[in-house]
């Protein structure tokens, strides 16, 4: 499959945005935006390239990977404590060994809905033909990539880029309600470029230390439970100055709260609001949890990857997290330029299984990718020591773009806008 389209053009989106916002509205002070392959590469896999103290992160965990079913094999997702704890319930399974006994006395489809309903994470390996034959296969691909909606603001936009900040998106107040890779490859990205970024988690799934540190760069955290009347009450004054909001959240999961998005698009007429899910937002399974590996096993990339003795396989990287990401910074970036220009209001909707569909579009690579020199990688001091991570993919007047700031302490920061 052709990953290195999909990682070159969604990263050449963001470029071409940035461009497009300094052209019009700063009258091209900040630059001329490129990528180099090298570093585009590097950013994908940027788990692979983060030392913390000099060590390396874990990848999957022990319970996530695919396991032999009566009829096939199933694929889970146990990196979160709250989905392994799931998984192993709905099995009556103990460890790694009994996880496989439980699953080779199930059909695929018997052990998916098992762990699903049980609140788990699974997905029955299927080939291209049988994704594309399903009807969640067929709602994956209905519509673009990127589904924008518009209409027109109330008011004039209170951000406007400022040539005087530390880049184009200084200012612009940005309410990062994401986890795991693709939201928040997004909103690092606008932090980059000078993005104010608060990431919002709540006390019940804390996100995982790496993972906070590989995409917290640059941006502020906090955590508020907005089940209780005091921190909704602290999550509606910021939405009340927010710019850009993105939620990674399931479809509806956050309506009983009054933060579903028809209320929020109604409560806050000027902002800006991003989705990303899992599956899309038609056919049955767009209300499931899903990750990047779970939908490579889905769509057909785990069968198309099986390796000569029939195991299934995967892609390099997390392509579809990472790409998913970078498109929506695009989009982004792009909507609050309309809103500067045209007090036109953007809402956009990618979702994981979507950008599936794009990275099969791309068919197979022509030629092997070239051989690439060896990336430049960045180095801070954070709150959790010496860090060494792969930079942002982007490079200004020539020179590589680098994060303004270091991850911070996970749930630290104070829940407002500086």
């Amino acid at each position: 499959m052709n990953v290195e389209q999909l990682a070159l053009r969604s990263v050449a989106l963001v470029a071409d945005a940035i461009e497009s916002l300094d052209a019009q509205l700063l009258r091209g002070t900040f630059g001329p935006v490129t990528a180099r392959a090298e570093q585009v590469a590097a950013a994908f896999g940027s788990t692979a390239h983060l030392r913390i103290n000099g060590n390396r992160v874990k990848g999957f965990a022990q319970h996530s990977g695919f396991y032999r079913t009566m009829d096939g094999w199933v694929r889970t997702h146990a990196n979160y404590p709250h989905h392994e704890h799931r998984l192993l319930q709905a099995l009556g399974a103990q460890g790694r060994v009994s996880l496989a006994d439980a699953l080779q006395k199930l059909t695929s489809i018997q052990a998916q809905e098992l762990i699903v309903d049980a609140g788990g994470i699974a997905a029955k390996v299927q080939s291209r033909k049988q994704w594309l034959g399903s009807a969640a296969g067929k709602a994956a691909q209905e519509g673009h990539w990127a589904q924008f909606s518009h209409h027109h603001g109330t008011g004039q936009s209170v951000w406007e880029p400022n040539a005087e900040g530390y880049g184009p998106l200084s200012g612009l107040k940005v309410l990062d309600m994401t986890r795991v890779i693709a939201g928040p490859t997004a909103t690092k990205t606008l932090a980059a470029f000078g993005a104010q970024v608060l990431r919002v988690d709540g006390p019940r799934f804390p996100e995982l230390t790496e993972q906070h540190i590989d995409t917290g760069f640059s941006k502020r955290s906090t955590v508020l439970d907005i089940s209780n009347p005091a921190d909704k009450s602290v999550m509606d004054d910021l939405l009340a100055e927010t710019d850009v909001l993105i939620c990674g959240y399931r479809p509806g999961s956050l309506g009983r709260f009054g933060l579903g998005i028809t209320q929020l698009q109604e409560k806050y007429p000027n902002m800006i609001i991003a989705e990303l899910n899992a599956w899309g937002y038609d056919g049955p399974s767009s209300a499931r949890r899903g990750f990047d590996s779970i939908v490579q096993a889905a769509c057909g990339i785990a069968d198309a990857y099986r390796s000569e003795d029939g195991t299934p396989g995967a892609l390099p990287v997390q392509a579809l997290d990472h790409a998913t990401g970078y498109g929506l910074a695009a989009a982004i970036i792009s909507m609050a330029q309309a809103r500067v220009e045209h007090r036109i209001v953007g809402h956009v909707r990618f979702s994981l299984a979507r950008t599936a569909e794009a990275l099969f579009a791309f068919g197979t690579a022509v030629e092997p990718p070239e051989e690439l020199k060896l990336p430049e990688l960045g180095h801070k001091l954070s709150p959790y020591g010496n860090l060494e991570y792969a930079l942002p993919p982007f490079e200004v007047n020539g020179q590589s773009l680098d994060f303004p700031a270091s991850p911070p302490r996970y749930g630290e920061d104070h829940p407002l806008w500086l």
